[in-house]
């Protein structure tokens, strides 16, 4: 009986030895096959291509890393990748592939300004989102194309942050104020927000959004009040942000494609321009993204809902 048990267990710890090494066979086998796409394919698509599409996802900041695998946008990534676009005699237009709900009023006008500086062609492409600092992105290109069903607009600008005060004075704790220059601590959460700090707060978001307005009307050649009257921070769809002349055409790559076709009376090939990455980036990015669904994104899910601590202007 004991010999039969023993033998039970040798085969059910076997069965464990196999799943394991399959496993393990599988996670290197997909790190592997993802290290030479990521590798070998940005060679392959930029033969002979004309277009450059540069990929503007997720939020938009300053420093991001827009690394293959960053689920954000650093401005200085784009604006290389702009930079690279444009100095290469082979890309006629560049197509901005926007999937972005916006970010940093400063990052996304460095962007903004870059692209309105070009030289060439060039298209948004709007998918699922394109709206606020995305937005104000879009407009500076000389054509925009959105799905009738994306959100874009959201012309406007938002800074929040939670306060604190009453939950520290409830459990006894004091935050001692001492600044060198009354406004020092603006918009610190560990006390109320006075009345008139709240109103200086409340222009300089005013400044911002008047900068906003500003950058669309001119870009898209509209009238500033008309822009104004819509600049309320309502999002659009894509079909109604046709109408009040927000975007040019509703499609996607195909009509992105085929307005540079038309417009510069070339045959169209595209090639993705984005951060290249190293071998070791490459790698470490395979096994993030291994790790990211084993845990189905709940590390992901608390960061993001992480509560800001400061005043933050975002656009």
């Amino acid at each position: 009986m004991a010999k039969k048990t023993q033998e039970k267990g040798q085969g059910s710890n076997r069965w464990l030895v196999v799943i394991i090494i399959l496993v393990i066979m599988g996670f290197f086998s997909t790190m592997v096959a993802g290290i030479f796409a990521l590798v070998l394919s940005a060679d392959f698509d930029a033969a002979g291509a004309n277009v450059a599409i540069i990929p503007i996802k997720g939020p938009i900041y300053g420093d991001a890393d827009s690394g293959a695998f960053s689920s954000v946008t650093g401005s200085q990534d784009i604006i290389e990748q702009l930079d690279k676009a444009a100095e290469n005699p082979s890309i006629k237009a560049i197509i901005l592939e926007i999937n972005s709900p916006g970010g940093s009023a400063v990052a996304s006008e460095e962007i903004a300004l870059k692209v309105a500086s070009l030289n060439k062609t060039t298209v948004a492409w709007i998918r699922e989102v394109g709206a606020s600092g995305a937005y104000w992105i879009a407009s500076a290109t000389n054509h925009i194309v959105a799905n009738r069903m994306s959100v874009t607009g959201s012309i406007g600008v938002i800074s929040s942050y939670l306060e604190f005060a009453g939950f520290i004075e409830r459990y006894n704790v004091t935050y001692q104020r001492l600044v060198a220059g009354e406004r020092k601590d603006m918009g610190v959460p560990f006390r109320e927000l006075p009345d008139d700090e709240r109103a200086i707060l409340q222009e300089k978001l005013n400044i911002i959004h008047g900068y906003f307005i500003d950058a669309v009307a001119e870009n898209r050649g509209l009238d500033r009040a008309k822009v104004k009257n819509i600049a309320d921070g309502s999002f659009f769809l894509g079909s109604e942000a046709l109408g009040f002349g927000l975007v040019d055409e509703l499609g996607g790559r195909n009509e992105a494609m085929a307005y540079i076709e038309n417009t510069l009376n070339i045959t169209a090939k595209a090639a993705v321009y984005q951060k290249k990455i190293s071998f070791l980036e490459a790698l470490a990015g395979i096994v993030s993204m291994q790790s990211f669904s084993v845990g189905e994104g709940i590390g992901k899910a608390v960061v993001e809902a992480r509560p800001h601590s400061g005043v933050e202007m975002v656009a």
